[in-house]
């Protein structure tokens, strides 16, 4: 029996009909091939038959054996294999974020709903609604297990850029009413005041859901979201995927670049001088890897035309959606609140 991978993807046409007809000669010769492409050329080449693996929940393919044949076919072949089950894995499941809750929402939606909560807030700029919705945020957070403490442990950087914004828009920030302190370009008014201190909330109540929802979400379940939730190019997604794995690999790549040229007596005079060669040669490594990856994914045939099978099932459930509507009622709440209160004032004014 011999079992064949994508055998003609990143060939040129010289080698691909000599694969074509190497395959055929050994199926004349009695040889049982299992062929698992994405090639349907090389399918109709070698008048094969044809099994379309299907997804759950999608139309079922055309098959070119009988229904009772294949079926047949695949009792034989349970009998004597144990298979997988799709979206089954036994390695330990990642954390994808620190509330049960959270960590149940499809990584399209958690992302989808980070922006529903945090870009409405940028139209308005003022302490009513920045505060209602910290508090809303916290309210909520708490509810779905994050404690005030592990809040600010999870977003400190947002913590500490609000008070440096609001300390430049005091110093340097639209003067009018009551002037506190002048000198030189520093003007300390009371309107300049109010716009920091809003400044500063605003940051944190955009900040801290933006950082929480999308805080451990695993690179590899948000691709699959990407390529079935929201149906993005398979290719596209699947190589943005790969491009971000390889970051990884960066350091231990200058690690033996800074070696390699250690090795050659280059480089020890003058790290500022030798930093830009590295550098460049680190950019030629990484084009030279990309290109790998290039030829690694048409090999498996994403290059082809076919519907792609997963193997992670991303799902939609309805907690999902009420994640959405939760996300997106507190800019609701919080602008309306700020507008019937009348302290609502939009950004730039």
């Amino acid at each position: 029996m011999l079992i064949l991978d994508e055998p003609t993807f990143g060939q040129d046409r010289n080698t691909w009909v000599s694969m074509a007809q190497l395959i055929a000669d050994l199926r004349d010769q009695g040889a049982c091939i299992i062929l698992v492409t994405h090639d349907r050329e090389l399918v109709q080449a070698l008048d094969a038959r044809l099994v379309e693996m299907t997804p759950p929940g999608a139309q079922k393919a055309v098959w070119p054996v009988s229904e009772s044949d294949l079926q047949a076919r695949q009792k034989t072949v349970a009998a004597r294999l144990t298979v997988t089950p799709m979206d089954q894995r036994d390695e330990p499941v990642k954390p994808a974020s620190r509330s049960p809750y959270i960590a149940s929402i499809n990584p399209a939606f958690r992302l989808i709903g980070a922006f529903l909560a945090a870009l409405p807030l940028l139209i308005s700029l003022d302490p009513v609604s920045a505060t209602t919705a910290l508090i809303l945020e916290f309210l909520m957070l708490g509810a779905a297990g994050f404690t005030p403490l592990r809040v600010v442990r999870s977003t400190w950087p947002i913590f500490l850029g609000a008070p440096g914004s609001a300390l430049a828009i005091i110093l340097y920030g639209k003067s009018g009413g009551a002037t506190f302190w002048q000198w030189g370009m520093i003007h300390i008014t009371q309107r300049s005041l109010d716009l920091a201190l809003a400044t500063a909330l605003r940051i944190l109540a955009i900040g801290i859901p933006a950082i929480i929802t999308v805080l451990g979400i695993d690179a590899t379940d948000l691709a699959d979201a990407f390529s079935q939730v929201l149906h993005l190019p398979d290719r596209f997604v699947y190589g943005g995927l790969a491009g971000m794995r390889l970051f990884t690999v960066l350091k231990d790549d200058w690690s033996a670049l800074t070696a390699s040229r250690r090795s050659r007596g280059l480089g020890d005079e003058n790290r500022f001088k030798a930093f830009m060669p590295q550098a460049f040669a680190l950019l030629v490594l990484s084009i030279r890897r990309s290109t790998t990856l290039a030829t690694a994914m048409e090999a498996r045939g994403f290059g082809g035309s076919t519907p792609r099978t997963h193997a992670r099932v991303s799902q939609i459930r309805p907690r999902d959606a009420g994640f959405l509507l939760i996300c997106l009622a507190v800019p609701a709440i919080s602008l309306t609140l700020a507008a019937l209160t009348g302290s609502i004032a939009f950004f730039g004014n």
